[in-house]
């Protein structure tokens, strides 16, 4: 039996102590241990858990009676959201438990993705919710690693069907937290955003070149989750510098497409102090759902269908110009250095002549408005190039290296 580990299960015991008990005994027949906290207000578990309800909401400067008074149970909730979410955060802190698991429906999903922002890449973190993948839940709310599995046929009371469901949920976090391999400090990180290489294709150039200088690459795909996780770690300072080089996601943002990274793409590692090289990376494209109709006013555009999964059309120049606003605005606050490239030559494959997204007029707009609103102290560099080129690479690669020489970037 490979090493135990300690589970914390999270859920209303009073309400769900059948369901919730079972998948405690489900981690512990598989050589687990399970470590229990009752997130439930008006009712008591059957059993004593081993974190109590009132010192869940007292890990929220508040307390049951208080819950109880306000009368409003989304207000009862978010109390005992925020002495969870403290509680699992100190829990691993001290090495008590090595991942989390947690149930619920619509309350105790929205709890649930609380605790489980408290805990750091690496840490498993599984949610059992009868809202698993559902719209309603944004970008924003989840951690960059967490799973979910449908509570299938479970709103009341145990049945084979939820029993499928909640044991391969046992299963699934206690393997992970067996077998993970947590991120490590052996080397400094890059953050890098990128597309498919079919449309950006710069990391191509620089993972090897970044490699060769001592630096570990992760490049996080910007369709959605992918920014939502890069901001997650750039929020919690993990990496030494980013080339945030993708940048559809605040595009898609501002038009209202579910494509995005929620509302603080491009703001943590600013407030994090980590230094930027910033790129506008097809940030001409609107990304839609596959299943998405195309709002009314997008549909003279150019379109593009990338697969079933998600299709594209273009913004028009005023838009554009709008776009280039908003980066300004979002790197202004930055707490260490920040330099912005434009490579004026085009930001994305598709926008080359011949291709659908081929787009002049909106290009030049886009540069003439970069080059009014990016200001000191954000660095800029204007250059005669494709995003594509390796003239880009150079230049960002020369930026870091000056950074790296003025001890700016930790090596």
């Amino acid at each position: 039996m490979s090493e135990n580990k300690t589970i914390l299960v999270v859920g209303t015991f009073d309400t769900k102590s059948d369901e919730l008990t079972y998948l405690s005994e489900r981690i512990r027949s598989q050589g687990g241990t399970a470590l229990t906290m009752d997130v439930s207000v008006l009712g008591d578990p059957v059993e004593p858990t081993d974190v109590s309800k009132h010192a869940v909401a007292g890990a929220a400067g508040s307390s049951i009676q208080a819950a109880i008074d306000s009368g409003d149970e989304n207000t009862a909730m978010q109390i005992m959201a925020e002495g969870a979410s403290a509680l699992t955060r100190q829990l691993h802190a001290e090495g008590k438990i090595h991942g989390m698991i947690a149930m619920g429906g619509t309350m105790g999903t929205d709890l649930a993705l609380d605790c489980a922002r408290s805990l750091p890449l690496g840490v498993p973190k599984y949610i059992i919710s009868t809202v698993a993948f559902s719209p309603i839940i944004p970008a924003d709310r989840l951690s960059a690693d967490i799973q979910m599995i449908l509570w299938a046929g479970g709103l009341y009371g145990l049945n084979s069907f939820c029993k499928s469901s909640l044991s391969q949920a046992a299963g699934a976090v206690l393997g992970a937290a067996r077998a993970v391999e947590p991120p490590t400090a052996d080397r400094p990180v890059i953050g890098m955003t990128s597309l498919g290489s079919s449309c950006l294709s710069y990391m191509k150039l620089l993972k090897p070149a970044l490699e060769d200088r001592g630096f570990e690459v992760a490049i996080f795909h910007a369709t959605g989750m992918g920014g939502m996780a890069y901001e997650n770690i750039a929020a919690g300072g993990g990496f030494a510098c980013v080339m945030d080089f993708a940048l559809p996601e605040l595009g898609n943002w501002m038009v209202g497409s579910v494509i995005n990274a929620g509302a603080d793409r491009m703001l943590n590692a600013g407030r994090a102090g980590i230094p930027q090289i910033v790129a506008p990376g097809c940030l001409d494209l609107i990304d839609y759902a596959g299943w998405q109709d195309i709002p009314e006013r997008f549909q003279d555009r150019p379109f593009h269908e990338h697969n079933r999964l998600i299709k594209s059309s273009g913004l028009n120049a005023e838009e554009r110009r709008e776009t280039a606003q908003e980066i300004a605005k979002r790197l202004s606050p930055s707490a260490a250095p920040t330099h912005v490239i434009l490579p004026n030559q085009g930001i994305e494959e598709w926008d080359k002549e011949g291709e659908p997204a081929h787009d002049p007029e909106g290009l030049a707009a886009f540069c003439d408005e970069m080059r009014k609103v990016i200001k000191p102290p954000i660095g800029f560099s204007d250059i005669d190039a494709h995003i594509n080129d390796q003239a880009f690479a150079d230049e960002a690669l020369n930026i870091l290296d000056r950074w790296v020489a003025e001890g700016i970037v930790k090596t």
